[in-house]
């Protein structure tokens, strides 16, 4: 007998992150509303058995792995939202160097392995990488839900859009936070 295969997987996005990047300024007060609800998401998800994937950008340093990148943003200003969302032992890490986390890593393979169809996504920036993981999730014919409050952007304005965008055009299911409920381990989120 074989032990069940989630079919729900929950995507953080570019969230270890040292913020000293263009429009960081604008970027963080976002991130610090979005970071709680993560957290929450997380704690809910691993308790489920739901798989967590981190999907990150390298940030021009090729040569590191998913340690070095999270003990550079530990050890960088904004530490206190990278500590609440830490990757756990049974997290995966995907390192990204573009806007989608599908584009040229291996993650559509892990999710694959791990008989995911439903992706539920968090994570930043809402209207650039979060909008275009989704698309490219559409395309593969994955289930999407966007997690609205567990999502952070630049330009709030432009971040609505795309929320609207992604609910139109892609069929994401848009849902804050606290509606988000693992029903078993093989169910996708409600």
């Amino acid at each position: 007998m074989s032990a069940a295969r989630p079919s729900a997987a929950v995507i953080v996005i570019d969230m270890i992150n040292t913020y000293d990047h263009q429009d960081a300024d604008l970027l963080l007060p976002g991130a610090r509303k979005a970071v709680p609800v993560i957290a929450e998401l997380l704690a809910a998800a691993r308790a489920r058995g739901v798989p967590v994937v981190y999907a990150n950008d390298n940030f021009g340093q090729w040569r590191s792995h998913h340690g070095e990148l999270v003990d550079a943003a530990m050890a960088g200003p904004h530490a206190d939202l990278v500590e609440p969302i830490l990757p756990d032992d049974d997290a995966l890490f995907v390192v990204k160097a573009r806007h989608s986390i599908f584009y040229e890593t291996p993650l559509m393979y892990l999710l694959w392995e791990l008989g995911v169809r439903h992706v539920v996504l968090c994570g930043q920036v809402t209207e650039q990488c979060v909008l275009y993981s989704a698309l490219d999730a559409h395309i593969r014919h994955l289930d999407v839900t966007v997690v609205s409050d567990a999502v952070a952007p630049i330009h709030r304005r432009l971040a609505d859009a795309a929320l609207e965008m992604m609910r139109r055009n892609m069929g994401a299911h848009i849902v804050r936070g606290q509606d988000v409920t693992f029903t078993q381990d093989t169910e996708p989120p409600t």
